[in-house]
């Protein structure tokens, strides 16, 4: 069976979702953080599995549902920190992030008979989700992040290294307010969605 991770930040006013500001003051994008973190974890909770575990930046709060492992991350580099998440599994294992909200059960449902990771792209170009039967740290180490190549370059990785590839639909990150809005309408029973127009209704949006 799959081990799940999710690596996230403590949603803390000016630490996440920065580029939702503005037009959100960092603690209304704090807010939405934290509702997107509950969504994926409700979701990956939701989903068969070995083990769950949230590789955390920061301190877990009561937005944590149970059955989760928490381990922090490591210093260095989101691709440091990636390849550390897996190096700490045994076996096969899905990584996705706090930022897709929209993930669900049937998503992270992977099975890894008859291929070797699974790869699901962004639309910023990055990835939303990878899984790899057999975890090597060393398949992510390198690879730049935080760029429009990203998922180009760490699918590339997965193909030379040999192994046989299967993509996940392509999801949108929540990055800036253009994407909350976009996201929030592609799953409107989502904590996220519910946020976002609670503070719409607050700021007479």
């Amino acid at each position: 069976m799959t081990t799940l991770l999710v690596i996230a930040k403590e949603p803390l006013p000016g630490r996440v979702k920065t580029r939702l500001t503005p037009p959100f003051t960092p603690r209304d994008a704090a807010r939405l953080a934290e509702a997107a973190l509950v969504d994926t974890l409700r979701a990956v909770a939701a989903t068969p599995a070995r083990r769950r575990v949230l590789v955390l930046e920061g301190r877990p709060g009561p937005w944590l549902p149970p059955g989760f492992d928490v381990v922090p991350q490591c210093a260095g580099g989101l691709d440091e920190r990636l390849s550390a998440a897996f190096a700490g599994c045994a076996g096969p294992a899905l990584l996705i992030g706090m930022d897709t909200p929209q993930v669900t059960p049937g998503l992270l449902t992977v099975d890894f008979t008859g291929h070797d990771a699974w790869f699901g792209p962004a639309e910023d170009g990055g990835f939303w989700a990878l899984g790899l039967a057999h975890p090597d740290p060393a398949l992510l180490r390198g690879v730049p992040m935080s760029s429009p190549m990203t998922g180009a370059v760490q699918r590339a990785r997965l193909v030379a290294a040999g192994l046989r590839v299967h993509d996940l639909p392509r999801l949108r990150d929540v990055d800036t307010a253009l994407d909350a809005e976009a996201v929030a309408g592609s799953a409107p029973r989502t904590r996220f969605a519910a946020e976002l127009g609670r503070l719409r209704a607050v700021a007479g949006r």
